[in-house]
């Protein structure tokens, strides 16, 4: 017999693809794939991130379909609050900004590593379940923590964001090997297919692609950057997430893009079947992200692995006490087949003049 979270779930499920059959019907009969993607994960009460279900996890057995670098190990939130804690000292600054702060754990490390130094820690999430869980992991420091429901107009402190430009809507783009199409998604039976059209967008480089080539481009996540730098009048920011600069992120070989999909601990490439039951992310183009962000006004301040930011700010000396359990989480972190090597940190700044401790051996900036 199912349970009824099956049940309920499959109802879930056959509304969001109704009302994606919807959207494509409005836009006669063809939806472009950040509009899909977007609806996937975010449409209210019934995408991916909405709905109410477990997305953070060690293992499938808890519900959950992945797991975070705070999930895995505090340990990374300690290390990074000593990059935070540097940056609020330079921008005389006693708040924190989060983006997309998940199950809470992220917080909840930064706020117990830097005491009263933050006086306020903002978020920013466009889930309502997952702000209840995090107001319950939070709840020790509820005097502190606000929840916003958009960019606040000013932000004179320090913003941080784990795992959240990967989840921003990317656009597809297909290579038939005579032109470029943008690929977009329409209706086939009861479920969905792709379909293509012409377009005039293009990669951000030529580089002698293979027919059937598909990759995205990030509109959305140079956007944000654009409104990050609108609004941050004194501080920094911090994006911890997997990626490439774009000479890899668009290399030829390349030839499938990096959109993958995520449920019950597994990747699976097809994001048109099982919406709204899986998360769907793209890898990010950390070159758009820190030219659009140099565009608006920020300072780049480095651009490293994962790996050698957390060795950076101090990993080693915070594990000496470490017991050999908890030492084998934290060392996925830096593991270079693990997340040390495919996640990267990347830095920027307005006002304020310092020298980063993450980024003091490893910068990477001249490769972007």
């Amino acid at each position: 017999m199912r349970s009824m979270q099956a049940a309920g779930a499959e109802s879930l499920s056959a509304r969001l693809r109704s009302r994606l059959r919807s959207a494509m019907a409005a836009g006669g009969g063809w939806l472009p794939f950040d509009r899909f993607m977007a609806m996937a994960l975010y449409e209210p009460g019934l995408g991916y991130y909405t709905r109410g279900s477990r997305q953070f996890g060690a293992m499938p057995a808890s519900g959950s379909d992945f797991i975070t670098a705070p999930e895995l190990s505090p340990y990374f939130g300690q290390a990074l609050a000593r990059q935070l804690a540097q940056a609020l000292d330079a921008a005389q600054a006693d708040e924190i900004v989060e983006f997309g702060a998940g199950s809470g754990a992220l917080a909840a490390q930064l706020l117990e590593a830097l005491g009263p130094r933050v006086r306020r820690y903002s978020i920013v999430d466009l889930s309502g379940t997952l702000r209840e869980r995090q107001a319950q992991r939070l709840a020790p420091w509820a005097e502190a923590v606000h929840w916003l429901d958009a960019w606040p107009d000013a932000i004179h402190g320090v913003v941080v964001g784990n795992e959240v430009l990967d989840a921003m809507p990317v656009q597809l783009l297909h290579w038939d090997g005579t032109a470029w199409c943008e690929r977009g998604v329409v209706v086939q039976g009861e479920g969905f297919a792709w379909a293509d059209r012409a377009t005039s967008l293009r990669p951000p480089v030529e580089a002698g692609w293979e027919p059937g080539t598909v990759t995205e481009i990030h509109p959305q996540a140079q956007a944000f950057m654009r409104s990050l730098a609108e609004r941050l009048t004194r501080g920094a920011a911090f994006f911890i997430d997997y990626g490439f600069p774009e000479a890899e992120y668009y290399h030829p070989q390349r030839r499938g893009g990096t959109l993958m999909c995520h449920r019950a601990h597994r990747a699976d490439m097809d994001p048109l079947a099982d919406v709204g039951e899986k998360d769907i992310t793209a890898h990010v183009d950390f070159s758009a992200v820190a030219l659009a962000a140099q565009d608006a006004g920020l300072e780049v301040l480095g651009y490293t692995s994962q790996a050698r930011f957390l060795l950076n700010c101090g990993l080693p000396g915070l594990l000496a006490q470490a017991d050999l359990r908890a030492t084998a989480a934290a060392h996925k972190l830096i593991a270079e087949h693990e997340m040390g090597e495919l996640f990267k940190v990347i830095g920027l700044a307005r006002g304020v003049s310092f020298a980063p401790m993450g980024f003091t051996a490893g910068d990477r900036s001249h490769r972007l």
